[in-house]
């Protein structure tokens, strides 16, 4: 068995089957064969061959003129529903472009999925600086400016699992030592912005915010990434700022009951 493929013995409902088949597609294979999608899900060739069928007649794959899958629309309209995706995109998108056309740098909408930070939305800026991110895309909490904010107003007890647990380096800048985690948590919450300095590559500074729902709590995180030599921070934070409480306000946040 390959290294990317999944144990068959993993996979034991219809339901576990199904999803299986789903995993197999990620930004690494965005097409498949059925051979390709019978390796990657663990699953049998004849039984993957059924679940493909039914998944195709339902939209939520789709097969190309060479024989190949990709992810069906089907499945971009059910997730279009989800509070926490495109509907929170369509809201924070005008603030987004706001502070893109103020800096013409890299802007970011994020939320997050246990301990790791979900892009839902990325507007490409001009500068040359080195951004690992596409819709979709994750990264641990850690290491990125919105995966600080969301960690940062997240619940105590998982603030306390998360520093304690393994914290993947990516540059010699990216904080892995629990106890200064914890301080820049509480800088976070004390400013009311995260900087992240070239944790994820060596050029890049990210300034995030993070986005409040209608219930007060924090939804989403929205950052502007640029190049760390020529960042600065002084000038980021207030533009920063304005985009997540624009975006806060649009979700029903009224700052005046938190």
């Amino acid at each position: 068995m390959t290294a990317d493929a999944l144990p068959p013995r993993t996979v034991r409902s219809a339901p576990d089957r199904l999803l299986a088949v789903l995993a197999a597609f990620d930004h690494a294979h965005p097409a498949l064969c059925l051979t390709d999608i019978s390796r990657r899900a663990g699953l049998a060739l004849t039984t993957t061959h059924r679940l493909v069928g039914a998944l195709t007649a339902w939209g939520a794959l789709e097969r190309d003129a060479e024989g190949r899958y990709h992810v069906g629309l089907r499945l971009w309209e059910v997730a279009s529903l989800a509070p926490r995706g495109l509907a929170l995109r369509q809201v924070a998108l005008p603030y987004m472009e706001d502070l893109y056309e103020a800096t013409h740098e890299n802007v970011q909408l994020a939320v997050r999925d246990g301990g790791d930070v979900v892009y839902i939305e990325w507007l490409s800026g001009r500068s040359a600086v080195g951004v690992h991110i596409r819709v979709g895309a994750r990264w641990p909490l850690h290491a990125t400016g919105v995966g600080l904010a969301l960690l940062a107003h997240s619940g105590q007890p998982f603030q306390e699992a998360y520093c304690e647990g393994p914290l993947a380096a990516f540059t010699p800048y990216t904080v892995t030592d629990p106890a200064r985690l914890r301080r820049e948590l509480a800088e976070v919450r004390r400013s009311g912005v995260a900087v992240s300095s070239r944790q994820i590559t060596g050029d890049a500074l990210s300034v995030a915010a993070p986005v409040h729902g209608p219930n007060g709590g924090v939804t989403a995180a929205v950052s502007i990434v640029v190049p760390h030599a020529t960042a600065q921070v002084p000038v980021l934070v207030p533009a920063v700022r304005l985009a997540a409480r624009g975006i806060s306000r649009a979700l029903g946040w009224q700052p005046e009951a938190r």
